[in-house]
């Protein structure tokens, strides 16, 4: 997050679409601009926002023009939609986006979803947690996968599997320092070291990896 000002949130959406338009409140410490932009998202190339915030009834299917949109700018994207069905969670997270599901959130969660967008973690909603879980509990494994998942959890010191059971039910280094009564900034050196261990590109694919949810093989990195 830039340091000398608040953060700009596209909020791309149909016309009058948006449901909080009391956010941000003017004195918000970390979003100071929003802007409209429906699909399909003309200028979000030319003026490209810190963190784009989608809201939509179909991710699966706004998500990846959204994506096109922004032209590889390589903006974090916040889906925000009514549907919690494991299917879609998964498959949006897997894109790399946080995920709010229409009801389980409130805009103070919004907004910490906003911030931690800008560093890289992938923000759930409890009830999109609960559907990533879901999926990863799903996927058959068999005896060789299973032994592989454990391997690679065995990489790991007792303190970074505390810290990764917590990033996988939708915490970002804040709440899980509050909750192991930790620094911030030991937490995110715990996450870089549990990101090499795992050879994983970030959070999501780390939590992927921990729940099983994607082959615990090295990543091909491009």
């Amino acid at each position: 997050m830039r340091s000398s000002q608040r953060l700009s949130v596209a909020l791309a959406c149909a016309e009058g679409d948006w449901p909080h338009d009391g956010w941000p409140a003017p004195g918000d410490p970390y979003v100071g601009r929003t802007v409209r932009v429906a699909p399909p998202y003309d200028g979000l190339r030319e003026d490209a926002p810190d963190v784009v915030v989608l809201r939509c009834a179909e991710p699966a299917r706004a998500l990846p023009g959204l994506l096109r949109a922004l032209g590889g700018h390589g903006v974090p994207v916040i889906v925000v939609s009514a549907r919690a069905d494991t299917e879609t969670v998964v498959e949006v997270f897997r894109g790399g986006a946080g995920y709010l599901v229409e009801g389980d959130y409130c805009t103070h969660m919004l907004s910490s979803a906003v911030v931690a967008a800008t560093v890289g973690h992938t923000y759930l909603s409890p009830a999109a947690c609960a559907a990533l879980r879901e999926g990863a509990r799903r996927i058959p494994a068999g005896p060789r996968e299973h032994d592989a998942i454990e391997r690679l959890r065995a990489l790991l010191s007792p303190r970074e599997r505390q810290v990764m059971e917590l990033l996988s039910t939708g915490l970002g280094a804040q709440e899980i320092g509050l909750r192991l009564r930790l620094s911030e900034k030991t937490v995110r050196n715990n996450l870089s070291n549990i990101y090499s261990k795992l050879d994983a590109r970030g959070g999501t694919d780390a939590v992927l990896r921990w729940l099983g949810a994607t082959p615990a093989t090295p990543v091909l990195r491009t």
